[in-house]
Order: structure tokens, then C-alpha cells, then sequence
């Protein structure tokens, strides 16, 4: 059922605005600084800041920013940021578990904003432990379908540690254990594979069905977290059934 709550969702993505275009530059160019500051600026020594790099331009960060991200980074211009990555947990309108995670250099702020966003959209915050569990850390590729099945890609990709392929509509997601998504990727790319993105992700192990108006404010709050400069990404375990993807899609 993964695949009609991750249709929903990207097609509610992307329907956002400019403001939005300019919010998931900034995350991307954070992203970069981060695992370049952690394993070194050379991507090619740092599998973790490779993808960062691929994803930003795949979403069409330009090149200058990309390059200036990595020598902040990377400490080789003198400048730079110290982030911290924060867990927060929660739960949406229906019981839709939430984890929030939040790249900051202000823990005070990144927590009052992820708070408000909950309590202005019908949700509540939960204790550190009582939604985490309901997620595991996977490694996610995801890559545009073109004309290969989903059998030729599992071909190409099993022998790396993929442990299955979802159809989300317009692309396949490849599942593996987190540390074999270099490994999964880098059999991708020698196949002469296009993908989209590589990294680690929380994913749910059990889901939450909703209807339409719940999915509405499932989102809603998602939106209104992703708002934030601080958030860096939201994992829901919501299961929009595909009727209400249909019908969600129409009033778009």
C-alpha cells in the first residue's frame, strides 16, 4: 500500500509553490555542508556527500551552490555551520505517526516551530520512543521507470543486498538495509541505471489507512512542518488508499 501514500504525497509536493522550490534548495545545500563536514569534501572518498550532491542536482540546485556548499562544509573556506540533528515524534489527526526530523544550529527554535506546526494542525507531540518504533532505517533508491520491469531492475540490484521493489507510479523505490544503499546504487550505475536519489530513510513498518478529510490534514501538518527551515524530513506511516490519492489529485 506504500505506493498510493507516496503517489499522494509527491503529487501534493508537487503542486507547491516557489517558496517551497526555495525551502528544499536551502534542506538540499544543508544536506551537503553536513556530509561534507562529516566524511571530507572529495565525493568520490564520501559515498554519503556523492548523493547528497546527485540529489541537489537532480532537483536543480545550481552548480555554484553545490560547490559552495561543499568547501563550507568541507572547512575549505573558513565558513560553515555547526548543525544538529534532532528527532522529534508525533502524531497527526487519525493516529498517524510521525517522525520529524530537524537539521539546526538552534535547538530552541527548530523544537518551538515543529510544537507550533502540531498544535496548530491538530496534532500532538509524543514522547521520545512511542512512534520511533514503528519505523526502521532502510536504504531508498528511488528511479524513474522508463521501459525496464521491475524485474530487471531486481536483477541488477539483488546481488547488492535490494531486498524489494515497490511501483510508486512513476518510479520504482528499491528497499535495502541502509548500509547496502552505496552498494545497491553503485550496481544501478554500472548497469547504466539512471536513479533520482540514494539515501537512508526512515520507513514504516506498519501503516495507518485514512479517508479523504483525514487525509487532508495528515498533510496539511506535514506541510505546515516541511515549512520549517529546521525540518529537514517528515516520515509518516499514513496509507492513502487510492481512491482518496484520485480524489486528492483532483483538487489540486
Amino acid at each position: 500500500m506504500s505506493g498510493h501514500s507516496k503517489w499522494a504525497t509527491t503529487k501534493h509536493k508537487k503542486a507547491a509553490i516557489d517558496a517551497k522550490r526555495g525551502k528544499l534548495f536551502a534542506k538540499l545545500i544543508k544536506n551537503i555542508e553536513v556530509a561534507a563536514r562529516v566524511g571530507g569534501p572529495d565525493p568520490a572518498g564520501n559515498p554519503t556527500l556523492f548523493d547528497a550532491i546527485q540529489k541537489a542536482k537532480k532537483s536543480s540546485v545550481p552548480n555554484d551552490n553545490i560547490d559552495r556548499a561543499v568547501k563550507r562544509g568541507g572547512g575549505l573556506d573558513g565558513g560553515g555551520v555547526d548543525y544538529t540533528t534532532l528527532m522529534y515524534e508525533g502524531y497527526a489527526p487519525g493516529g498517524v505517526a510521525l517522525l520529524v526530523e530537524c537539521l539546526t544550529d538552534n535547538k530552541n527554535r527548530a523544537v518551538s516551530e515543529v510544537r507550533l506546526a502540531f498544535s496548530r494542525n491538530g496534532g500532538n507531540m509524543a514522547d521520545s520512543g512511542s512512534v520511533a518504533y514503528l519505523f526502521e532505517r532502510k536504504g531508498v533508491v528511488t528511479l524513474p521507470k522508463g521501459d525496464r520491469s521491475e524485474d530487471e531492475i531486481l536483477e541488477v540490484v539483488l546481488d547488492a543486498g535490494a531486498e524489494e521493489i515497490t511501483d510508486e507510479g512513476d518510479t520504482f523505490e528499491i528497499l535495502s538495509e541502509a548500509s547496502d544503499v552505496v552498494a545497491v546504487r553503485t550496481a544501478l550505475q554500472e548497469a547504466g541505471i539512471d536513479y533520482d536519489s540514494a539515501e537512508a530513510q526512515f520507513v514504516p513498518t506498519m501503516r495507518t489507512a485514512v479517508d479523504l478529510d483525514g487525509a487532508r490534514k495528515v498533510l496539511k501538518l506535514i506541510d505546515a512542518l516541511e515549512d520549517s527551515d529546521d525540518v529537514q524530513n517528515v516520515y509518516s506511516n499514513v496509507d492513502i488508499p487510492e481512491d482518496v490519492a484520485a480524489q486528492l489529485a483532483e483538487e489540486e
